[in-house]
């Protein structure tokens, strides 16, 4: 492993280009913290490079399993640092903006703490079957397996599209597996290991047990916690939402926060306080004049026009029938002053001569009055 390169630093200018052309209001939080994570660590490390980089020589033999921690978030060189968190920016937007800030940075802590552990299998793996020690001191470092993982997720959320390849079209399906090859091929000092590890923790998490691990280990926490509700369940398809069902998994909008429960929030810390609250009022006599009480009740038939039928609901119902009434008091009072046809369905009260006509058609006759 090679030490830091510092130079000009020009990788780090084009990555402060590329965050304000794409402008930082653009880039959601979960992201953009673990961008600016990054080029915080590159230009004041923790330790140095040698001392965060993982190897099973160093995280297995020395027990010095901080670097699973550390190596993910530090980079070899500026150049190394803006490759990665360019592709950071590109998979970050798209799998933050469907899982939601709270999934997406769950996904990636577990993300960079398996692609170390994952790498540390592979080369004891690789060290038993060809007898070479070599693969247990090979030391990696970088964010490059993390990423590899997202875009395996994000190949797997957007299925049947095309990747550009070196101009060659690939399915997304097979672009990761062509990406790892062409990486170290044009690039023989990357860790193909380190980029394997990162494909595999993607596929545990699409199509092995991961994910469901994931939401049980979420389950746990937010049921044992100070604020703990029943049902309350992380939902990694990225629904957002408290109290809201979790739309159809095939949707193809974007989802938020993966965050859902049968009782919301403000309802849980609300209950406390509803002994002390005032009795309930019916709907069209909380504090109104008996003549504000027939013009909601009227306003609330309208908007409710051809919903009554099997969904009418009983306080509607009384509503109406005490507008009716009313009504029907009041047009036999207008007869008895002598009123003509026309006086009697003028408006009045927000009550106009289609509402006084339909009452007749139902069955309202005046020389019974």
């Amino acid at each position: 492993m090679r030490n830091r390169q510092r130079g000009s630093n020009l990788g780090l200018l084009l990555l402060a280009s590329q965050v304000f052309q794409l402008g930082i209001d653009n880039i959601p939080p979960v992201t953009l913290a673990t961008l600016g994570l990054n080029v915080y660590l590159f230009l004041f490390p923790v330790k140095p490079l040698l001392l965060t980089c993982v190897s099973v020589q160093q995280a297995y033999w020395h027990g010095d399993w901080y670097r699973l921690l550390l190596s993910p978030f530090h980079h070899a060189d500026d150049w190394h640092l803006y490759f990665n968190m360019v592709s950071l920016l590109w998979k970050g937007i798209k799998l933050e903006r469907r899982l939601g800030g709270a999934w997406f940075a769950y996904l990636l802590s577990v993300f960079s703490l398996l692609t170390g552990v994952v790498y540390l299998l592979l080369e004891a793996g690789l060290t038993e079957l060809t007898d070479d020690p070599s693969f247990s001191m090979q030391c990696a470092v970088g964010f490059s397996g993390v990423l590899f993982g997202l875009k395996v997720v994000n190949n797997h959320y957007n299925p049947g599209g095309v990747n550009y390849i070196m101009g060659l079209p690939v399915a997304n399906r097979y672009s990761c597996w062509v990406e790892l090859v062409l990486i170290h091929i044009m690039n023989p000092g990357t860790s193909f290991v380190g980029h394997l590890s990162g494909i595999l923790v993607g596929l545990l998490y699409t199509s092995g047990p991961l994910r469901k691990l994931m939401m049980t280990c979420a389950d746990f926490v937010s049921s044992s916690g100070p604020y703990s509700r029943p049902n309350t369940h992380f939902n990694s398809s990225g629904y957002s939402g408290y109290g809201r069902s979790p739309p159809p998994e095939n949707s193809s909008n974007y989802r938020q926060n993966p965050y859902n429960s049968s009782t919301s929030y403000r309802e849980h810390n609300n209950s406390n306080y509803n002994s002390t609250s005032a009795p309930p009022q019916h709907t069209y006599t909380a504090g109104l004049s008996e003549e504000e009480q027939y013009d909601a009740a009227i306003r609330a038939s309208l908007q409710d026009q051809g919903e009554q039928g099997a969904h009418a609901k009983p306080d509607l119902l009384m509503g109406l029938i005490s507008v009716l009434t009313h009504l029907w008091k009041k047009c036999e009072g207008a007869d008895s002053r002598g009123l003509t046809d026309e006086e009697l369905v003028k408006p009045t009260h927000g009550i106009d001569a289609e509402m006084l006509a339909g009452l007749k058609k139902a069955g309202y006759n005046r020389s019974k009055g």
